[in-house]
């Protein structure tokens, strides 16, 4: 897998062309945002029926980017479900699936705001994680150093030969990392609202997600 090396608070960190983050020193993965089980959670609601595949597209995503690092944790850093019925709605083969992805390596629940009570699931369930210079949670918080946090499913608009895109992307500047939702069926928000572009240094960069990732000044 093609991966983007880049600087953070003294450590090696490496984008993955998924939206997930690898940290070499520690062995360890990171994803945000994988709202499993949004399609029950959206029909459960009475709102447009979608495919129920996104559980699925998921964990194989999931599945690809463990078996190419080889993490001895994983953290998923809230918002795992879509809320917590939709957590209790798995089915026994996706709940194998997943308990094969959590076997051998230490799994981390982080809380999010969709999944904030305890999951029925293995692993270790925190509000946050502490790891050197680094912090784990679900959402930024001011004045954090080291941070990295999810919630506001960053994407980018840039102009490409003269037609304008849109790429899902971590946003990172000196003191924080935001990623992207790593989930089949999340949307995004797009950097340059008051609610990303408040969180971040003027300096700070995008990430685009592609094989490899690309970074470039975050759009405002």
């Amino acid at each position: 897998m093609t991966t983007l090396p880049f600087p953070f608070r003294g450590e090696t960190l490496h984008a993955l062309p998924t939206g997930a983050l690898f940290w070499p020193a520690r062995a360890l993965l990171c994803v945000s945002d994988l709202h499993l089980g949004k399609s029950e959670r959206v029909a459960r609601r009475g709102g447009t029926l979608l495919p129920p595949y996104e559980t699925i597209e998921t964990l194989d995503r999931l599945s690809q980017d463990i078996a190419a690092m080889r993490p001895a944790t994983v953290i998923c850093l809230g918002d795992s479900f879509d809320d917590l019925r939709a957590a209790q709605a798995m089915g026994e083969t996706l709940k194998a699936r997943l308990t094969s992805l959590m076997a051998g390596r230490r799994w981390v629940w982080i809380a999010g705001n969709h999944d904030p009570g305890p999951l029925d699931l293995a692993g270790s369930h925190l509000a946050q994680y502490d790891d050197g210079p680094l912090v784990f949670r679900h959402i930024a918080e001011a004045g954090s150093i080291g941070e990295i946090s999810g919630h506001y499913h960053p994407k980018a608009r840039i102009t490409l030969r003269g037609r304008s895109i849109s790429r899902r992307c971590i946003l990172r500047d000196d003191t924080r990392l935001i990623l992207p939702a790593y989930g089949a069926y999340t949307g995004g928000m797009f950097c340059d609202r008051p609610e990303l572009a408040g969180l971040m240094a003027r300096e700070a960069e995008a990430i685009l997600l592609a094989a490899p990732p690309i970074r470039l000044p975050m759009p405002r």
